[in-house]
């Protein structure tokens, strides 16, 4: 999927220069010399990054920046003629991730632009990945990279198999998870009938635990003949 960058100079010789050196890249460049194409072009295009110059003929490219953060977390690089720390700070402060001053070597353009693209999309795995090693519901949060669990913001104090078997059933929510099923998934061992107590046990343990009263759980219940289940 292509990568779309945002160039936005009213010197058409700069912005042109950027284009080509990106172009080179295989990114894809939406060029223009104002500030109010800029922002329409945002509002209707999915934007990866944005190279915004300072001094522009009706928005100034702060403005801009701090636009894109009320409703957008992709890098802006700040483009100025102006080498004062002021204004770099002020770029910062309003959320751009990096700032060049003009006249720059193009080759350290493109490499600030793929390093600012490689943090983001770092960033963005990253936090994936913690939304996928965490559950959270009905005041159990589940955190799988820490192996922790907290109910209704107190401490649970789980064995693996426990914590393991509760991830299974709360990962499966609204669906039953049949013993043998939760077996083979938290022992990594071939089922056979007799295991069914190993199970039944280290449930009720968990509900013990967690407080769940058997006979009327509100988290983990029992299908009988079939296995556990969670609602959702």
């Amino acid at each position: 999927m292509a990568i779309n960058i945002l160039v936005v100079d009213d010197e058409e010789n700069i912005a042109d220069l950027i284009e080509v050196y990106l172009k080179n890249e295989n990114y894809n460049i939406l060029k223009f010399y104002n500030g109010h194409d800029a922002l329409q072009c945002i509002e209707n295009e999915n934007i990866d990054l944005a190279i915004l110059d300072v001094m522009l003929p009706d928005i100034n490219g702060f403005s801009i920046c701090q636009q894109i953060r009320e409703k957008h977390n992709f890098p802006v690089i700040m483009l100025t003629a102006k080498d004062e720390e002021v204004d770099k700070i002020t770029g910062l402060t309003l959320g751009a991730d990096d700032y060049i001053t003009k006249p720059f070597r193009p080759l350290e353009m493109v490499a600030r632009v793929k390093a600012q693209l490689r943090r983001f999309t770092e960033y963005n795995a990253t936090e994936s990945m913690q939304v996928e090693n965490t559950i959270a519901f009905s005041g159990l949060v589940l955190d799988k990279a820490k192996h922790e669990c907290m109910l209704n913001e107190k401490p649970l104090s789980l064995t693996p198999i426990e914590f393991s078997i509760l991830w299974v059933l709360a990962s499966n929510r609204g669906r039953v998870v049949s013993s043998e099923e939760l077996f083979q998934e938290v022992w990594g061992e071939k089922y056979f009938t007799n295991n069914n107590n190993t199970v039944m046990v280290h449930i009720r343990h968990l509900r013990e635990k967690m407080h769940d009263n058997a006979a009327r759980p509100k988290y983990i219940k029992t299908v009988w003949g079939v296995g556990y289940k969670i609602e959702e």
